[in-house]
């Protein structure tokens, strides 16, 4: 099977600095393919950069090595690290980037191994206090993915930073979710998963003072303008606009509620 090395980073395409990462990881492990996963976070925006990873990790085979520097903290103390998490790899910086990943791995009982990437012997032989991503995250990743065992990139740790993320709220009428992905065409992914509704007929949205009856299957299935509720494609609760930005309509924002009533 050939090698995957994914990277996700905020660091856009105009600088080269991608392009530098890429050339470490090539100099080092030649045959590993390389694929982006997105190079658009918004700029040191950790929580954003942990959702896109989470939502594309499943979709690559087993033994993908995923390097993702999302790295405000790039030159403190925080600690660069190294995971296996059931039967994909991550280079990381330890500020709560791996978290969703991280929580889903534990609930389903994957084996998890964590590492601080503390043996330079896999960095580059000099490493800058601005740019980790070329000097110590790129290089590890490469060593990753050319066969080098995750306990020889440093010492075993259990506490690696955490971010609070939000989840659903039961209830009396139902649910209290929360906004928590705004994708490029300004539709609003929840945190309720689409399992929790029962009846897609019988449930009503309210979100900024507007009402949604019912769930729909698809964009298609209304009138352009409509503000309808649908199941995104990591199955979870999504509000949007039919050829529209809901976002934009709604004014809507990253952690506002969206009011769910269940029908009975």
């Amino acid at each position: 099977m050939r090698q995957i090395t994914t990277i996700t980073t905020d660091f856009g395409t105009q600088n080269g600095f991608i392009g530098v990462m890429k050339g470490v990881i090539w100099g080092i492990a030649p045959e590993t393919n390389i694929a982006d996963i997105t190079h658009e976070i918004p700029p040191q925006n950790v929580r954003l950069g942990a959702y896109a990873l989470w939502r594309v990790v499943p979709f690559f085979p087993p033994g993908t090595v995923h390097i993702a520097v999302v790295d405000p903290g790039v030159g403190t103390k925080r600690r660069p690290i190294g995971l296996q998490i059931g039967d994909q790899k991550y280079i990381v910086p330890d500020n709560g980037l791996i978290t969703p990943i991280l929580e889903d791995g534990e609930r389903a009982g994957d084996p998890i191994e964590i590492v601080h990437l503390n043996n330079p012997a896999y960095w580059l032989p000099k490493v800058s206090h601005t740019f980790h991503g070329r000097d110590i995250f790129a290089p590890t990743g490469a060593h990753l993915a050319h066969g080098v065992p995750l306990e020889k990139l440093g010492d075993s740790i259990s506490d690696p930073i955490r971010l609070d993320f939000s989840r659903p709220k039961k209830t009396q009428q139902g649910w209290e979710a929360h906004i928590t992905i705004i994708d490029v065409f300004g539709n609003l992914t929840t945190d309720l998963p689409a399992e929790k509704i029962t009846d897609f007929t019988h449930v009503t949205f309210r979100i900024k003072d507007r009402v949604i009856e019912g769930m729909v299957t698809s964009y298609g299935h209304r009138e352009p303008g409509t503000l309808i509720a649908l199941v995104d494609s990591e199955n979870y609760v999504e509000i949007s606009v039919v050829n529209g930005n809901a976002a934009k309509t709604l004014g809507a924002e990253i952690g506002d509620t969206v009011e769910v009533f269940v029908n009975e």
